[in-house]
């Protein structure tokens, strides 16, 4: 780590994209969760 770099700020675009990719991912365990469920019923 430089002495030039910012205090652990990271840009406003990473921060979206982290938001963006937890939205997602969670998304994905329930889309997972869901299939589970139907294939257990079927």
């Amino acid at each position: 780590m430089l002495w030039s770099d910012p205090e652990n700020e990271p840009p406003e675009e990473l921060r979206d994209m982290q938001k963006m990719l937890r939205r997602l991912g969670v998304l994905m365990a329930l889309a997972m969760v869901l299939a589970m469920i139907v294939t257990g019923l079927s």
